[in-house]
């Protein structure tokens, strides 16, 4: 008598259907993907994860040349290359998630076609890989961070740091999620991916990275502050700076979306995942 265990991998039939036990059991698959990115984006490079710093520290040389000295846009008192730094480092930790999540489905087609494996094991160690960019980034922020507050008076981190790690979860979920949702779409229409920098560059300046919420008018304010990420930054800045505002009711509204968002994602993501290899 044969006893041979026959396994049948089928697609989910429900769009709401989000199995955290498979996802969990794959882990080790996860941090495979995440290791294999961290060889592969630096490879063949003089200066290696080097870039992880150079990236940020020379963008943000260039906004405080362009932006503070050139145009000469206040920011609050702040030391400019610290203000510029603190929307920076957050805006590149989204951007990164969405356009990483964004590539999900044709940047692995191929090994989507071969072996089964969660789906979402892929945009979930992209946004590992990211997270860890964002926390190497981060170390060297907050020591320039110390060094302006012993040695000015303008730079008060205070309580708001409390909420720092929801900020940054929120700020992830968010870049991840809207990723997937462009990266479903783009399995049929290919048009959307060429977009998706041009749009994260535009995002870019609509939210408060390279100026303050201050020097937006006040009739303008409260929309302007209805782009999800914009009070995330600005609550961030407050956090560790002590300018501008922590804008909780918008901050609220933001953390709403967000969860608008997950959710949407999840739906269009397995409904796609179904048959996304017939159209890719």
């Amino acid at each position: 008598m044969n006893n041979d265990r026959i396994t049948y991998v089928t697609a989910h039939s429900k769009w709401y259907r989000l199995n955290l036990g498979e996802i969990w059991r794959y882990r080790d698959l996860m941090w495979l993907f995440v290791k294999r990115n961290l060889t592969t984006s630096y490879k063949q490079t003089v200066l290696g994860p080097l870039w992880i710093l150079i990236n940020p520290l020379l963008s943000t040389t260039v906004f405080t040349v362009i932006f503070g000295v050139i145009a000469g846009i206040s920011t609050d008192g702040m030391p400019q290359f610290l203000f510029y730094m603190t929307g920076n480092v957050l805006w590149g930790f989204f951007s990164a998630c969405l356009n990483k999540g964004s590539s999900t489905f044709l940047g692995n087609a191929r090994l989507f076609g071969k072996v089964y494996f969660p789906r979402l094991v892929s945009p979930l160690s992209e946004m590992v890989y990211s997270f860890i960019n964002y926390a190497i980034q981060l170390a060297v922020y907050i020591g320039l961070v110390v060094f302006f507050a012993l040695t000015t008076e303008t730079v008060r981190p205070n309580l708001t740091l409390c909420l720092v790690p929801v900020m940054v979860l929120q700020t992830a979920l968010l870049g991840m999620s809207i990723g997937l949702i462009i990266s479903s779409i783009t399995t049929k229409y290919r048009d959307l991916n060429i977009l998706v920098s041009f749009g994260v560059s535009l995002w870019m300046y609509i939210t408060p990275v390279v100026y303050p919420v201050s020097r937006i008018p006040g009739w303008l304010r409260p929309l302007f502050l209805l782009n999800p990420v914009a009070p995330v930054v600005e609550s961030y800045r407050h956090a560790f700076l002590g300018c501008g505002s922590f804008e909780w009711v918008y901050w609220l509204i933001s953390l709403a979306v967000t969860a608008v968002a997950v959710m949407l994602s999840l739906i269009v993501f397995n409904k796609v995942e179904k048959n996304f290899i017939d159209t890719v």
